[in-house]
């Protein structure tokens, strides 16, 4: 079985695939590529992350109603 969790992109829930991240736990951040977490970076890195990628128009698409 895959192991599998739910994270939270600014409040869009999604399921994702965290075999290439044995060691997140809930509370880790972690960096998302279709689907699979591929890396955990840590609370700043991920702000900036995500701030990069709003600016950039990339988080349209999480708001498009996939199921969770």
């Amino acid at each position: 079985m895959l192991r599998s969790g739910r994270v939270d992109f600014a409040g869009v829930v999604k399921r994702v695939n965290l075999s290439y991240v044995p060691d997140a736990v809930v509370g880790n951040f972690v960096l998302v590529h279709v689907g699979f977490a591929i890396s955990t970076v840590d609370e700043d890195e991920a702000r900036q992350v995500f701030s990069y990628l709003e600016e950039m128009g990339e988080l349209a698409e999480l708001e498009e109603g996939e199921p969770s």
